[in-house]
């Protein structure tokens, strides 16, 4: 289930919208109270597309991918989980992506038939499960939308929702490699460029270094979206 490089630390007793910390907290408690942290190396699987979902993930530090290869050996990257994202959270009995660890990560790994027995019992966390669930639903959904738009659209959208999700007021940290962002907007790495050079130029952002950027004016990426 775990790839090598996961380390079992012990265990204790704008695109799409986040789900707020208060429509979440009694799932989240319940994964941080009987959840077993592990770590995991930069590029080290945490599961497989196929496998039995027998788990829920959430990321304590660092980030993680999704994504899935197609028969032609291209890779199609379908999501980022940032610090507090729940993932894994499947409606059948497989994952339908696989996961890396994009960094070193720290993931706190729960079995699911735990949390559904205990939703079970719990209104609550029942509830917040469907929840989540719902909205990784609707992220994806999101998602196949976003690959449907220009170019400059969707590396402005990008922008914009990898601010909102680690609440940054305007500098983003871009964790994953430049061929990471290509696969989740389905571009060329060349055309992820021009764009990112085409927004500095317009002002709407700066780019200090490869990996980070500051958004300068939002308005301007906002009505690229409208």
């Amino acid at each position: 289930m775990f790839a090598a490089a996961a380390v079992d630390e012990g265990s204790a007793g704008h695109g799409p919208e986040l789900v707020p910390a208060k429509d979440h907290d009694s799932l989240s408690r319940t994964i941080e109270l009987i959840g077993a942290r592990r770590r995991f190396k930069r590029n080290s699987e945490v599961y497989g597309a196929r496998e039995p979902a027998d788990y829920f993930y959430k990321v304590v530090s660092g980030m993680v991918r999704a994504y899935k290869v197609t028969v032609d050996g291209r890779r199609h990257v379908s999501a980022f989980y940032v610090p507090a994202d729940v993932f894994g959270l499947e409606t059948s009995e497989q994952h339908v992506f696989s996961a890396e660890a994009v960094t070193d990560a720290e993931i706190l790994v729960v079995k699911r038939s735990t949390v559904t027995s205990l939703a079970a019992q719990d209104a609550a966390m029942a509830g917040h499960l469907w929840l989540l669930t719902g909205c990784e639903l609707h992220r994806s959904q999101n998602h196949m939308l976003l690959l449907n738009k220009s170019a400059p659209e969707r590396v402005a959208s990008f922008l914009l929702e990898m601010a909102d999700r680690i609440q940054s007021d305007g500098e983003v940290p871009l964790s994953m490699p430049r061929q990471d962002v290509a696969d989740y907007l389905g571009l060329s790495i060349e055309t992820i460029s021009r764009m990112l050079t085409r927004l500095e130029s317009a002002s709407a952002i700066a780019l200090p270094t490869c990996r980070r950027v500051v958004l300068r004016n939002r308005p301007v990426l906002r009505r690229m979206l409208a």
